[in-house]
């Protein structure tokens, strides 16, 4: 008989008896194309039978998909149950033509702001703000508030921010957003539990006790991955990175591999106290669908 040597966490099934307890919110891009409209709805119905908190549809690089912005957020507020949230961002844009965009989001039912302050339109270039505009983050979040009563949702950074010059000044950029009037940050994505729960520390110390929720990127295409890591400082451990190698032409393959390496970091973020979960989706809806029912997050029944 083999020598016991196993803990009674490694003894135990990790997705075993977990209660269902948590929230889940779901990040989708504005699609193109009628096929990736139709391609986006389905995802849509797929994951809003799991009652999400909200669906957040993003605004691209310096503004450039706000009109479709606008029609997904609008038909997601009118077609489901599920609040809508729609991201905004100070890039390019003045601040009566930003806080006009906030007025018809209020006007036509949307209650959710994620406040950003954008992507600049070209990788590398820096971050000038407009001559009349917000000047970041926090400045948009004020301007809200002063329109509405928005939810707002920021980002925060557990790696720091790429564009910070040190830790301390990303956690006092977080701190002035929330004092603003933002209601939680959502995280960037990461790929160790270690990181969020040493930033999470980190945010508490600084006396930000808004909700920190962490953002979960299952890793669907593994060269975009490594693309948007690279832009926004998050770190690919070199054990995962190898997991991924050899599976390019093994698509079925890579989105097992996907699931199994995002579900194991979120059971040790439950592990930690989380039960908060934000997903960026990419607009496909099995991964995040598989992670949130090893959580035990199932659909409401439905009445017969």
């Amino acid at each position: 008989m083999l020598e016991r040597t196993t803990t009674a966490h490694i003894d135990a099934p990790l997705f075993a008896d977990i209660a269902g307890d948590i929230e889940i919110s779901f990040e989708f891009f504005p699609p193109k194309t009628e096929k990736m409209e139709a391609a986006l709805w389905t995802t849509v119905q797929t994951l809003a039978p799991l009652a999400p908190r909200f669906f957040s549809v993003t605004y691209g690089a310096g503004g450039s998909t706000r009109a479709r912005t606008h029609a997904t957020v609008a038909r997601i507020a009118s077609e489901t149950d599920i609040p809508a949230a729609a991201h905004l961002t100070c890039i390019d844009a003045d601040q009566a033509e930003i806080l006009d965009i906030a007025r018809a989001y209020w006007d036509a039912g949307v209650r959710h702001i994620v406040a950003l302050r954008g992507d600049v339109p070209q990788p590398g270039q820096k971050y000038t703000p407009h001559p009349n505009g917000f000047a970041n983050a926090a400045a948009l979040t004020a301007g809200l508030k002063r329109v509405a009563p928005f939810e707002i949702s920021v980002a925060a950074y557990p790696e720091c921010h790429p564009d910070s010059p040190s830790q301390a000044a990303d956690l006092d950029n977080l701190k002035a957003k929330i004092d603003a009037g933002a209601n939680r940050a959502i995280t960037n994505f990461f790929f160790s539990p270690e990181h969020f729960f040493r930033f999470r520390d980190r945010a508490a110390a600084a006396g930000i006790d808004a909700e920190i929720v962490p953002g979960i990127l299952p890793i669907s295409n593994v060269a975009q991955t490594r693309k948007f890591a690279a832009m926004c400082g998050a770190e690919i451990p070199q054990w995962m990175d190898r997991l991924f190698e050899n599976l390019d032409n093994h698509p079925e393959t890579r989105q097992l591999v996907a699931a199994t390496v995002a579900a194991e970091m979120c059971r040790k973020l439950y592990a930690g106290g989380t039960r908060q979960f934000h997903f960026y989706t990419l607009n496909r809806a099995e991964l995040s669908y598989a992670i949130c029912h090893l959580l035990g997050k199932r659909p409401a029944p439905t009445m017969a």
